[in-house]
């Protein structure tokens, strides 16, 4: 059976620009629904993390509001706390790419923390891109691109077409004003070019082997991208 790499962060939290901390971690509908999607088409899933720590779930990420009603996210919380693959996961430091199909990335705040410095993760990123692989990246787990640099200095994502949630969202959000940086700027600042659609909406961007999604709403859009490109 083949295999896709979900790359998770392994935080519960996100230091803000007064050094508080966010509790966060993993977004539940963009590692849930991806993840039924791809077993579903008959992939096995292996989830990584820094450390092999088992990933913490964003407990906002389980409200009935952001879940379309009480019933789905009870199941969610499920689908997380009885799911084999993300409550063992390896460590990403041990992992070789050539051994999947297919990367995954899925969002929350938690990777604006540790995989967007994390240069282990930033490599992973660099040799996937070089192997033709897909790669789909949701909501702020774009954040981990920014350690993706090349040995010129430059970001590895540099001129690709993409996108990742936005300041506005983050403003809406709440966040915005408290965040040492936002991702949409930063993006930018690698030399991506970043699309963005309105607040909340589905918006999936590919470019060549890249797959990004704005938000959680882009989560199940991503997936189906990344089916087309394995099909």
């Amino acid at each position: 059976m083949s295999k896709i790499l979900f790359v998770m962060t392994g935080v519960d939290y996100w230091t803000l620009a007064d050094g508080s901390k966010h509790p966060t971690g993993f977004w539940a509908e963009e590692f849930v629904v991806p993840f039924e999607k791809l077993k579903a088409a008959g992939y096995e899933i292996v989830v990584a993390t820094p450390g092999g720590v088992v990933p913490s779930v964003d407990k906002g990420s389980l409200a009935a509001e952001v879940n379309g009603g009480q019933e789905t996210a009870e199941y969610r919380a499920q689908v997380i706390a009885t799911s084999a693959e993300l409550n063992n996961p390896i460590e990403l430091a041990g992992v070789d790419p050539a051994d999947y199909v297919a990367v995954f990335y899925p969002g929350g705040h938690g990777p604006m923390e540790d995989l967007a410095v994390d240069s282990t993760s930033g490599r992973l990123l660099t040799a996937v891109l070089a192997s033709g692989k897909p790669l789909a990246v949701v909501c702020h787990a774009p954040a981990a691109l920014l350690a993706a640099n090349t040995d010129d200095g430059t970001n590895a994502f540099a001129g690709y077409t993409l996108t990742g949630f936005t300041n506005a969202e983050e403003t809406q959000a709440g966040l915005a004003d408290k965040a040492k940086w936002l991702l949409q700027d930063r993006l930018v600042g690698i030399g991506a070019d970043f699309r963005e659609a309105d607040p909340w909406t589905p918006n999936v961007v590919v470019d060549r082997t890249l797959i990004t999604g704005q938000n959680p709403a882009s989560s199940a859009g991503v997936a189906d991208e990344l089916l087309r490109k394995l099909a």
